[in-house]
Order: C-alpha cells, then sequence, then structure tokens
C-alpha cells in the first residue's frame, strides 16, 4: 500500500500576508518510540525548533522520505510502508539558503511537527494533507540569521481602499540612495520586497532606512523624499516588514512635502 503526503509550507510575513518557503525540503521521520500516546493533529502556528547536526544525523535511520518544495511551498511525497496507518510521523524542515542570501549558502534544521495524519484512503494508496504556517516572530529570526529582508505591503491611492495593480514597486536605502530591490503589484496591489546585506553600506549589520518610487510601466507615479526614512516604521527595518504605499493626486508629488503641508 503506497502512502501520499501532499501539502504546503510558508512563512508568515504578517497577520494577513504569507510567503512559500523556497530552497527547502521537507522530511518525514518514524517515531523514535518515545513519545507520548497522545499526537496532535494539526499544527499549524507553532514556532519551529531549530535542530543542531547531531540531531539530523541521529535520526537518519528513521528517515521515511524527503522532498524539495515548489516555488509556491507545496509538496508531494509517497513512501511503501503497510504499518504507518496508526503511528506518528515527525515533519521537519531543511533550509537550503535564501535565494536572496548574501554570502555562501548555510543549511538550518528545524522541526516543525509530531502528528497523526488523517490518512483517507484512495484507490491503492492512503492520502492525507498537511500544512504549516511558520509565525512571524520565528521567521523574523530565520531571515535574520541568514542576512535577508523581506519588506510587504498594499500600494493604494487616497481615498481609495482598492489596491493598485501592474505598478513597479523601487525601494531604496536612505543610508546610501541605492535601490534595495524592486517588485511589482500583484492584481489586488500586494508587493513583496526581498534584499540582503550584500545591498547595504559595508559593514552594516541593523536593516536599512527605507524609501519608495513607484512606476507604471517607465513613469515615475509617486516618488517619496529620503527624509522620510527618517519616519518611525521606516528606519532600521526588522527581517520582515509590512510597509504600505498611499500615493497622493493623479501626479508625482514629494512624499516629506506634502506631509510638511498635513503638520505644518
Amino acid at each position: 500500500m503506497c502512502y501520499l503526503l501532499i501539502g504546503n509550507i510558508s512563512a508568515l510575513i504578517s497577520a494577513d500576508c504569507t510567503e512559500p518557503l523556497v530552497n527547502a525540503r521537507i522530511r518525514v521521520y518514524l517515531p523514535d518510540g518515545h513519545l507520548s500516546n497522545r499526537y496532535p493533529h494539526k499544527n499549524i502556528f507553532s514556532g519551529p525548533r531549530q535542530l543542531t547536526p547531531s540531531e539530523v544525523l541521529n535520526k537518519q535511520d528513521r528517515l521515511l522520505a524527503e522532498t524539495a518544495l515548489d516555488h509556491h511551498g507545496n509538496f508531494s511525497l509517497s513512501w511503501e510502508q503497510l504499518h504507518l496507518f496508526t503511528e506518528p510521523l515527525e515533519l521537519d524542515i531543511s533550509l537550503q539558503g535564501m535565494p536572496e542570501e548574501a554570502g555562501g549558502r548555510m543549511e538550518t534544521h528545524y522541526h516543525l511537527s509530531r502528528l497523526v495524519p488523517q490518512w483517507k484512503h484512495s484507490l491503492q494508496r492512503y492520502v492525507a494533507a498537511y500544512a504549516y504556517v511558520m509565525p512571524v516572530e520565528s521567521w523574523a529570526q530565520i531571515r535574520a540569521s541568514y542576512g535577508t529582508w523581506v519588506i510587504a505591503g498594499i500600494v493604494r491611492r487616497t481615498h481609495d481602499k482598492k489596491g493598485q495593480s501592474q505598478l513597479r514597486v523601487e525601494a531604496y536605502n536612505a543610508g546610501n540612495h541605492r535601490m534595495l530591490a524592486c517588485s511589482s503589484t500583484d492584481d489586488r496591489g500586494r508587493y513583496q520586497i526581498r534584499f540582503s546585506r550584500k545591498q547595504l553600506s559595508g559593514g552594516q549589520l541593523l536593516g536599512p532606512d527605507v524609501y519608495f518610487k513607484v512606476y507604471r510601466d517607465k513613469q515615475l507615479l509617486w516618488e517619496e523624499q529620503a527624509e522620510v526614512a527618517a519616519m518611525p516604521g521606516r528606519r532600521a527595518v526588522d527581517a520582515c516588514s509590512v510597509m504600505n504605499i498611499t500615493m497622493q493626486g493623479g501626479v508625482v508629488k514629494k512624499a516629506a512635502r506634502w506631509l510638511n503641508k498635513l503638520v505644518g
């Protein structure tokens, strides 16, 4: 009898924004025989526990199957083990590095869950699904350990709650006025920008102070002055940050000048 486990692994950037895990492998192990008889069926938002190299090595003989996640964080793996129908499994993740990682690749391992999957009999196999979402606090620590950042948000216009699609968002480092990275907004006006320490000034450990420019094709729609990067929420950005952008009016305006008119 074949067992098929399908699912998805992702991480929270904020309460309502996720990113898929890429450059990662999911591993499924048999239990070590010293676990409690009570196993959770779900373990979605608890934080992962980092494994030491010796822990990974010591459980190698219990490995059932492993596979790489695709660029959406999806996976599908199978194995032949008849006696597994009621036994719990251990699920771990191996990160092979971040796509935007600075320097050489660093592999890290995390324990995700112990659970008894809800197997359903289908044709000549048992099928179950598993999804795991890393909490934002855990994911921010992991990203920081790799020297990488992700900024997510929505681009809107004033008095319009609808997100603006098909725009290019560019993030700039106020320390050297160089572009950190750029991204396009999706159908809901959401963007995600990723960069690493190699985009920062030499020796800089904290996150950059950030300001933005927004384009439609080659047309500049909205530009912030570098002084905006000194505002709360824009300074030394965390490894996982949310920054929504509101464009004022129908022509390009300098955001700092607009702000001064409001407060002064």
